[in-house]
């Protein structure tokens, strides 16, 4: 086995617990989904939340609405670059995988732009 990462990003619709909760889950969902994860094989996670969502961790998320409680999470702040994306979530899934696992990034509603 070797270890890959999987990117990730999607936008939130504003700074609430529940919506910041429903992004978490919606995107980590769509990665698992696209790239047919088993949990058990996440080596760890890392979010970064532009500097206009700070009112919860998207870790606790995975935790507690998605059971992740023993894949190891960190989170940070994405660097404040002028005229980037605002509101927006990112995500790098570290998996444990054969060689010839191809990842498939994902990005949903405005961190589609991210990728054009």
């Amino acid at each position: 086995m070797i270890t890959k990462g999987i990117r990730g990003a999607i936008t939130v619709d504003n700074n609430t617990k529940s919506a910041l909760e429903r992004a978490t889950t919606e995107l980590l969902n769509e990665i698992v989904a696209q790239n047919s994860i088993k949990i058990d094989n996440i080596s760890h996670v890392i979010f970064t939340t532009t500097k206009d969502l700070n009112i919860d961790f998207p870790a606790k998320y995975a935790r507690t609405t998605l059971g992740w409680k023993e894949v190891a999470m960190m989170c940070f702040h994405e660097l404040d670059v002028p005229n980037s994306l605002p509101m927006c979530l990112r995500v790098l899934v570290v998996l444990n995988c054969e060689e010839n696992f191809k990842p498939k990034f994902v990005y949903l509603k405005g961190a589609q732009d991210l990728r054009k």
